[in-house]
């Protein structure tokens, strides 16, 4: 009897067991990152505050995301992946329990950070992961683990809309314990032990992060008080960490925490505008539409967090076509095409915010939105990672993960501010002005987006060759 051979295509178990995991982490991180968006009026008056503020809920984790981020790297060389990945999860499941218990706005926005940490440490954690597990099986196994980044625009407000139609806010971080203790349980079952710690193979550039973290959160609080003397300050005191910054990265090259000198590249800078402000209008987007549906439109949380549905629908309906489309239409068309499609998809909101709402108007804009947005991201990303030497692909991933996520809390404290003075200005029963003019602002930011992706290459295919080409050249010498 011929001895049977085991089928190529056919995946260990043991793989989908660390695949589970891992999306379990993914889903937690990323529900956390759009679950408050539909909260924060309700948010705003039991914590006694005002939007300008409460924002820094949404704001104050994402920044604690990005900047966390360069840690990633250098703490897995050191504890190990899994040891790392249980910390963070013990870490994001203690950080929710303290955000139930918060008693003001400020304690609530502590506590957030706090979690954004262990969440940002976690999110690299499941490309990694998987990666290890799947081998040749990559982009079939991504596809799965991609799962937790389509479901989170669309579970993240429907659950966050029936929580405070039936319990307090509280519960909207009290519901992370017992998935977060589960995946702890699931994580320390099935997750692979490491083989080996490479303790000291990589020098953390401890000053860099020192300048970095602080100057970016100073600038985005003087932002937000630019009228007032400590916004002021603030923002002097951050170009100066900035500067600094820029100026030991230029100095250090590759041992920088960022390796500036990648975006000195036409193809890499372009990528990474692209998605600071395509991941800065997501978030953005996320946080005015249910603010506009509850306070201007009237709806309650609940309404609103279902009728906020359609943009991860729209989302998920492109996401799994994004090959094809990259083939047909190019690295700039597609992405281009996308940033046209969801600036066709905010445009309504200037119609609807000065009129009464039309719910099949609003469901069909935030559909086509949802499907222009999530075409924009895959080509730039392509793009940047085959514009540069394999050698360098580490810290081109590093550095823009940073720049991408760094875009949600700047364009997120930039329209929640530009919305809180137009609320200001405008009186109680013009409160529609005020979404009006906020939606136009949105917009002008969809139409740099669009700039930026026309200066995409076209085709991935005219960045690979000229790469090889290089690469092939340094081989030989």
């Amino acid at each position: 009897m011929p001895e049977q051979t085991p089928e190529p295509d056919r995946l260990d178990p043991r793989v989908w067991r660390i695949v589970s995991v891992a999306i379990l982490g993914s889903l937690l991180a990323q529900l956390d990152a759009t679950v408050v968006n539909v909260s924060l009026s309700s948010l705003a008056v039991e914590l006694h505050s005002n939007l300008s503020v409460i924002q820094w809920v949404t704001s104050g984790y994402l920044l604690a995301l990005a900047l966390a981020l360069p840690l990633n790297a250098w703490l897995v060389e050191r504890i190990g992946a899994k040891r790392l990945y249980l910390v963070c999860f013990v870490g994001f499941t203690l950080a929710s329990g303290l955000c139930a218990l918060s008693w003001s706005a400020g304690s609530l926005i502590g506590f957030r950070v706090f979690q954004g940490i262990s969440g940002g440490l976690m999110a690299p954690m499941t490309q990694l992961m998987v990666a290890r597990a799947a081998g040749k099986h990559m982009v079939r196994v991504m596809g799965y683990a991609a799962i937790p980044v389509l479901l989170g625009p669309v579970l993240g407000p429907v659950i966050a809309g029936a929580i405070l139609q039936h319990a307090t806010w509280h519960w909207l971080f009290l519901i992370n314990l017992p998935v977060g203790v589960l995946a702890i349980i699931l994580a320390f079952l099935f997750l692979p032990d490491d083989n080996e710690v490479k303790v000291g193979s990589r020098r953390l550039d401890l000053l860099g992060l020192v300048l970095l973290s602080p100057g970016l959160v100073l600038f985005l609080y003087g932002s937000d008080h630019l009228g007032e003397q400590p916004g002021i300050a603030a923002i002097l005191l951050s170009v100066i960490l900035l500067a600094s910054f820029v100026f030991k990265a230029l100095k250090d090259r590759e041992r920088a925490l960022i390796d500036l000198q990648l975006f000195g590249g036409r193809i890499f800078s372009a990528s990474a505008v692209t998605q600071f402000t395509a991941n800065g209008l997501s978030f953005a987007g996320q946080m005015l539409i249910p603010i506009y549906l509850i306070r201007a439109a009237g709806e309650s949380p609940s309404a609103a967090g279902w009728l906020m549905a359609p943009l991860g629908l729209g989302m998920m309906c492109t996401y799994p076509w994004m090959g094809q489309l990259t083939k047909r239409f190019g690295i700039r068309g597609t992405s281009a095409g996308g940033a046209t499609v969801a600036l066709l998809g905010t445009l309504p909101f200037l119609y609807l915010s000065s009129h009464h709402l039309d719910v099949a108007i609003l469901m069909g804009a935030l559909f086509i939105r949802g499907v222009g947005s999530s075409a924009v991201g895959v080509p730039s990303i392509s793009a940047a990672y085959a514009a540069v030497p394999k050698e360098q692909l580490p810290m081109a991933t590093t550095s823009l993960n940073i720049v991408q996520r760094l875009g949600g809390p700047t364009l997120t404290t930039l329209c929640a501010t530009f919305l809180g003075w137009q609320l200001a200005v405008h009186s109680p029963a013009n409160v529609t002005s005020a979404f009006t003019i906020s939606f136009a602002l949105l917009c002008s930011l969809h139409a740099i987006l669009i700039f930026a992706a026309m200066r995409l290459p076209l085709r991935l295919e005219k960045i690979q060759a000229p790469r090889e080409r290089s690469e092939a050249v340094g081989a030989r010498s």
